[in-house]
């Protein structure tokens, strides 16, 4: 296979993907490709499959049905992980008791890197470093992370994240909890993520019109792909409604 081949394969392909607990369809019958440099908004109703379609992205949950592709590669044999980097729902759930400093937390993000009991190193302290200045968290790096605000907290779990320098980003509702002028702050974070580094980012959120303004991409969710495509032609196609049984919705844009 030559480069362009290779530069060309979407980052995340799912073929006919289904999913259950016992005998209840969680996912059902999922195709979504997302390619290089997208900026992906999944949103879709309280138990329409978005947390558990990230957990079947990462390999930790195998799908009853379908295929799954990270970077060309099948999931099941896919090594690099690396190259993905993973917030879950409630990562900023430390209090003033928990011992880790900012740099220890970021630092274990180097583990797919390093891997599993290596001992981190310079070149590991460097990358934890630089991610947390591009989160803008460097000064915080010593002082425990449970002593941070929710909003700071999330910062250095994106610095975590960051930390192997992934190619890819998923998110689970990264802003719960985080106050209005974190989440702009966080917003802006993940514009200069997209659009400076090419990171592609894949972000679940409840919050539809934000998503609809930051994301370049829409998958709407419920337990079937509704839709998938701009957030321009969500809004024109009548899918929002659809997802949410709803009249309409407004989405806001910066000019």
């Amino acid at each position: 296979m030559d480069s362009a081949a290779v530069r060309s394969d979407p980052v995340v392909d799912l073929e006919h993907v289904s999913f259950g607990y016992d005998s209840e369809r969680v996912l059902d019958d999922v195709s979504l490709r997302i390619g290089p440099g997208d900026f992906l908004g999944i949103i879709g109703p309280n138990g329409s499959g978005k947390t558990t379609l990230l957990r079947v992205l990462l390999g930790l949950l195998r799908p009853a049905s379908g295929r799954i592709k990270l970077f060309g590669l099948d999931v099941r044999s896919f090594r690099e992980w690396a190259r993905i980097g993973y917030v879950p729902q409630k990562a900023t759930a430390f209090d003033a008791r928990f011992p880790a400093s900012v740099l220890e937390v970021v630092i274990s993000g180097r583990s797919g890197v390093a891997g599993i009991g290596h001992r981190f190193g310079g070149r590991d302290r460097t990358a934890a470093e630089e991610a947390l200045q591009t989160v803008g968290m460097f000064e915080f790096r010593g002082r425990p992370i449970g002593r941070l605000s929710a909003g700071q907290q999330q910062r250095v779990f994106i610095a975590r994240a960051l930390a192997s320098r992934p190619q890819l980003l998923l998110l689970d509702e990264p802003t719960v909890g985080v106050d209005v002028d974190a989440q702009e702050q966080f917003y802006s974070l993940l514009r200069h993520l997209n659009r400076e580094f090419g990171t592609t980012l894949v972000l679940v959120s409840h919050d539809v019109s934000v998503v609809a303004e930051e994301a370049t991409q829409l998958a709407c969710l419920n337990r079937r792909l509704v839709f998938h495509g701009s957030p321009e032609d969500a809004m024109r196609s009548g899918a929002l409604a659809q997802l949410y049984r709803a009249e309409s919705f407004v989405v806001a844009h910066h000019h």
